[in-house]
């Protein structure tokens, strides 16, 4: 039993359901100012939650791809992102509270996990790179045809 009939469908769904995610993100915790009142626990959990459902819903709609490095791609930008704000929201929690400069860095780092944007561009990337692998195979499949 296949979830999904196409490729295509399976990276529209998950593109969806990651802006689904990023919109409400936004509009419920980041343009909230209601949210500003909750604790720092609270909200790095928050934060923390929402860019670990971007991660799993991208590792299983983009685990399919033939080309496996886009995948290990993905996981590398996800997990070494991921460790950065662990480690500095660790480090806030229990030592001392970061400075303006790191909390920024957080926030584009916390940014660019969580929006579609790598999403798409690894879409995009193997959208391109398989029709170019398969005119590479349509031309060297007519060359070695031999004609009577």
């Amino acid at each position: 039993m296949t979830l999904y009939k196409t490729d295509k469908i399976r990276f529209f769904a998950g593109l969806f359901i990651i802006i689904t995610i990023y919109s409400l993100y936004y509009l419920y915790f980041v343009e909230n100012d209601d949210a500003k009142k909750l604790p720092r626990v609270t909200r790095q959990a928050i934060k923390f939650t929402s860019t670990i459902a971007v991660y799993v819903i991208g590792t299983f709609h983009l685990g399919k791809l033939r080309d496996t490095w886009m995948s290990s791609l993905w996981h590398f930008v996800h997990i070494s992102g991921l460790c950065i704000l662990i480690i500095l929201g660790l480090f806030d929690l229990l030592i001392t509270d970061i400075t303006l400069i790191l909390k920024l860095f957080c926030i584009t780092v916390q940014e660019t996990l969580i929006s579609p944007v790598l999403y798409v561009a690894i879409g995009l990337l193997n959208n391109a790179l398989n029709k170019s692998n398969n005119t590479e195979l349509t031309e060297s499949d007519s060359k070695n045809v031999d004609y009577p």
